[in-house]
């Protein structure tokens, strides 16, 4: 009997294209991707990732998206070349985000990649148009995906980000309500927390010479007082200190 052999199938990691067509697409999906890695970088078992191709059936290699964004509940950190569902227990991403470019459609966006995102099990879509602001959302409801009626205000199910905007500027905030930062303002905020430190301790050794010099000029002035004729009281009150402190002196002198 003769064996057919099984055709190999081959599921592309990259379809040649740019991960984004402009600058402001780019900062917006790092900063996503970046700020939804944060939250959840000690834990193991949220997978994030940006532009990877997305596999939910075996053997049809056709059948595949590429979200700007996507988060995996349940699923390892740790880098692929695509995510094919098959291999991970067959857990499709939750929570997916696109990011306009000029070349997108709103067709596209609402109508094509949103029946795919509903068919295959996400719970959660965000869309977002930087050239005019526009920001639309949709979350599973059973079998179906609803939109969100207002996205300003909108804290995700999942990841418990909240959605604002200021002008057409998306912003999103963490669930401690941190505001998502890019990696230039993550640079810029550490750089200021550095100098701040730095400012911090130097105005603590200020603190600490000026603190030793008194000492120093009040040890100083204990026999001056005392060959006076003052008495350990009065000396302690002239110097405010301590009692203990100028018997000890006296003591020690003895």
């Amino acid at each position: 009997m003769a064996f057919i052999e099984e055709t190999e199938i081959i599921y592309p990691e990259s379809d040649g294209l740019p991960l984004a067509d402009n600058t402001i697409q780019f900062r917006f999906i790092t900063t996503i991707v970046g700020g939804i890695a944060g939250i959840y970088k000690d834990n193991p078992n949220v997978f994030i990732a940006g532009d990877l191709f997305w596999y939910p059936k075996e053997r049809q290699p056709w059948v595949k998206q590429a979200p700007d964004a996507m988060v995996v509940f349940g699923r390892p950190q740790g880098d692929r070349g695509s995510y094919k569902q098959w291999e991970e227990e067959n857990i499709p991403p939750q929570v997916v985000f696109e990011i306009a470019s000029p070349s997108n459609t709103i067709n596209e966006l609402e109508v094509t990649k949103l029946e795919f995102y509903s068919e295959y099990g996400v719970e959660e879509y965000y869309v977002y148009y930087p050239e005019n602001g526009r920001l639309k959302g949709w979350w599973r409801q059973g079998e179906e995906m609803i939109e969100i009626e207002e996205m300003e205000g909108w804290v995700s199910p999942r990841i418990g980000i909240s959605f604002e905007k200021e002008g057409k500027e998306l912003e999103i905030y963490r669930p401690d309500g941190e505001r998502f930062g890019t990696y230039v303002e993550i640079l810029e905020e550490k750089e200021q927390e550095r100098k701040n430190a730095q400012r911090e301790a130097t105005a603590r050794q200020q603190i600490e010479r000026e603190r030793d010099l008194i000492i120093q000029q009040q040890q100083e002035a204990i026999p001056r007082l005392l060959s006076m004729g003052l008495t350990a009281e009065q000396v302690s009150n002239a110097l405010s200190l301590p009692l203990e402190v100028v018997q000890k002196f006296i003591d020690t002198d003895v």
